[in-house]
């Protein structure tokens, strides 16, 4: 008599445990926090989107920012969304010469421009030259800042598209007239004077108040700074200590405005050789 075989129950399958959505999430809001907390207390990165900053900085170039160099206040956080909160903790002055980001007084956006003034400096402008405390800071006469002419620099506007010129290895530059500038404590950097008698070339002698500082770009003749108006887009005067973002380190990389989302090949063969790693500290007397 044959014993009947033993056929065992197969296994249940094993039940696939449902996606807990809500510790997905939690995830994503705890990183992206971490995002913005880095980015509003440590250092951020930054895009150059206009000329005000040439020859130093150039449109399409990128850059690291770091919060802390001065302390923090009511804009460190990545999006401007505080009202406008007197003092800074563990507030420190720039030095003259530094290039800073700014929140302009009548703006929610950011500026880049380079620190000119400290409080209780008496400042004015005279055909183009910086009075420190009576006190012409010296200007020398450079070579042509030579900038490649390129999509994101196409040197056309009303005062640059003069300096448009071919070089010796057949590439369309715009040669700048540029000249360099040194601050009373050694520190120098290379600035634009494209036109002769600009209306920014002249400004009064003011005292710069308490906890505030006056910014200037390094494109003298282009630049939205301390010099213009507020109702022309510039900053209207000296600019509260509790407005500075942070401090400019260095150029991470630069685009020439040739890259194009949808095509990863462009996005190597728009970069700019020889500006990643750029320090953006400005040169001492001897160095």
């Amino acid at each position: 008599m044959t014993s009947p075989i033993d056929i065992e129950d197969p296994k249940p399958a094993t039940a696939k445990p449902a996606t807990d959505w809500w510790a997905e999430l939690r995830g994503i809001i705890w990183l992206v926090l971490a995002v913005l907390g880095f980015h509003s207390l440590i250092a951020k990165p930054f895009y150059i989107p206009s000329e005000s900053m040439m020859p130093t900085l150039i449109t399409g170039d990128r850059l690291v920012v770091t919060k802390y160099s001065y302390g923090w206040s009511y804009v460190s956080p990545s999006f401007h969304i505080l009202p406008f909160i007197r003092g800074r903790l563990f507030g420190r002055l720039p030095e003259r010469g530094d290039i800073v980001i700014l929140k302009p007084p009548a703006a929610d956006t950011d500026y880049i421009k380079r620190v000119i003034g400290l409080p209780g400096d008496r400042l004015e402008v005279r055909g183009g030259t910086v009075i420190l405390n009576g006190v012409p800071v010296k200007r020398v006469p450079m070579s042509p800042a030579m900038i490649k002419v390129d999509q994101n620099v196409p040197c056309l506007s009303p005062d640059e598209a003069q300096y448009r010129t071919t070089g010796p290895d057949g590439v369309l530059y715009c040669a700048l007239p540029r000249e360099r500038e040194t601050l009373p404590n050694g520190r120098s950097y290379d600035t634009l004077d494209l036109v002769q008698n600009s209306p920014v070339d002249d400004y009064p002698a003011i005292t710069i108040p308490p906890d505030h500082i006056f910014v200037m770009g390094d494109n003298r003749d282009e630049s939205a700074d301390s010099r213009v108006d507020i109702a022309a887009n510039g900053l209207g005067g000296p600019i509260p200590f509790e407005n500075l973002g942070g401090r400019a380190e260095f150029i991470t990389f630069s685009l020439d405005g040739t890259s194009q989302i949808w095509n990863p090949l462009s996005w190597f063969t728009a970069l700019r050789g020889g500006r990643a790693g750029t320090s953006l500290h400005p040169a001492r007397n001897g160095d």
